[in-house]
């Protein structure tokens, strides 16, 4: 302990680190076990901070939040629900082909194996002679060997090399059942966000701002209006640009796939456009679908991989030129500090916590600023590549 510490000071640190430490691990466990609740509530307040200026400005044409909320729903919802189904007959095409694509994959892979690994002839060629009339020391050694170890090598070699399809052909049939079991959850999950947006959007403000007014805790009543003002200027203008750059995205995918005869090539489009919401991770799943897509409809020849490459493409001159410009240095985010956070509510909350990972850190980290709250560790997310040079 410091000499100029006070008595007691050095345990109280250490007890206020080890219930900081608690409650860290309790916030943890509860994302993680209440994500069929906690998903919607945070997909909607994402959903409804954007929306909120919109309503606010049909205000002033006297118009009910309650009607301009279920206008500006219906107005999001209906070329989404058209959209959906127009892809729902390739969606559910691509993944009964899933176990078909799976076998496919592993059957070459077999093939290519067989082919790299000695047939039992060359293996009997290499071993010399000595086999067939051991020597004086070969009688030796064999007093001493176990019979079960022979048995186990002569008949090793002659197992089939299939046991690896059939277990990726299991694991590729588990995922089509896995996502099929998952629809009903999905689809009430969409239903309670919906649900969930038009309430924010005509009774939030109003609890929000009484909370303001009524509460003793919050002393600075300017300082809390301005911070959801300047968190949903901040947040609708970031959703607003990642969308519309996913969206060109999305439509200069599907235009390239169709110029060279894709198949299904709105549907990889939407897919892509979707997927770029999760940095990184988002366009190696979306690249690594094109290919293994490319390998059932061109074979497996160099071609196949040409739908993934022009993909790949397109999407280094979108992260490494578009999108720099267009969002600038107003939500810069360390790309080591994203992995690590994708990694994270990835493991919490599977697909749609990687999804909605970077909006909800942009929107926690705007929070934090405007609030002059952690900010060495604001700093740290923000770190720059150059910044060891």
């Amino acid at each position: 302990m410091d000499s100029t510490d006070k008595p007691g000071e050095g345990s109280s640190r250490t007890t206020h680190k080890v219930l900081v430490a608690l409650l860290s691990l309790a916030v943890i466990y509860t994302l993680y076990f209440a994500s069929t609740l906690l998903i919607p509530l945070v997909l909607a307040a994402l959903l409804a901070l954007p929306l909120y200026p919109l309503v606010q400005y049909l205000r002033r044409f006297y118009i009910p939040r309650a009607v301009s909320g279920v206008a500006l729903l219906i107005a999001l919802g209906v070329p989404f629900t058209l959209l959906g189904m127009e892809l729902a007959e390739p969606a559910k095409r691509w993944l009964d082909r899933v176990p078909e694509l799976t076998l496919k994959v592993n059957q070459k892979l077999d093939s290519i194996t067989d082919a790299l690994a000695p047939t039992a002839g060359e293996s009997a060629a290499a071993v010399p002679s000595l086999q067939e009339e051991p020597s004086t020391l070969g009688r030796l050694f064999s007093w001493f060997s176990d019979d079960e170890e022979k048995e186990t090598v002569q008949t090793g070699t002659e197992q089939p090399n299939n046991e690896l399809s059939r277990q990726l052909g299991l694991r590729g049939l588990q995922i089509l059942l896995d996502v099929i079991g998952e629809m009903p959850v999905f689809l009430a999950q969409g239903v309670a966000v919906i649900i969930l947006v038009l309430f924010l959007l005509v009774y939030g403000p109003g609890v929000y701002y009484t909370a303001i007014e009524a509460l003793p805790q919050v002393r600075n009543k300017e300082d809390a209006r301005a911070l959801v003002v300047d968190t949903q200027r901040e947040l609708s203008r970031y959703i607003l640009t990642v969308s519309v750059i996913n969206l060109g995205l999305g439509l200069v995918t599907a235009a390239a796939l169709w110029a060279l005869q894709f198949e299904d090539p709105l549907f990889w489009g939407v897919v892509v456009g979707l997927l770029n919401f999760a940095p990184y991770v988002g366009p190696v799943l979306s690249a690594a679908a094109i290919s293994v897509a490319g390998l059932d409809q061109y074979g497996f020849a160099w071609a196949s991989l040409l739908p993934a490459a022009v993909y790949f493409a397109i999407n280094a001159v979108e992260s490494q030129l578009v999108t720099p410009v267009a969002l600038g240095r107003t939500v810069s985010i360390n790309p080591l500090f994203t992995m690590l956070w994708l990694m994270l509510w990835g493991w919490l909350w599977g697909a749609a916590g990687v999804l909605i990972a970077v909006p909800l850190l942009v929107c926690i980290k705007l929070v934090l600023s405007r609030l002059h709250l952690c900010e060495p560790w604001i700093k740290v997310i923000e770190a720059r590549l150059d910044a060891a040079n």
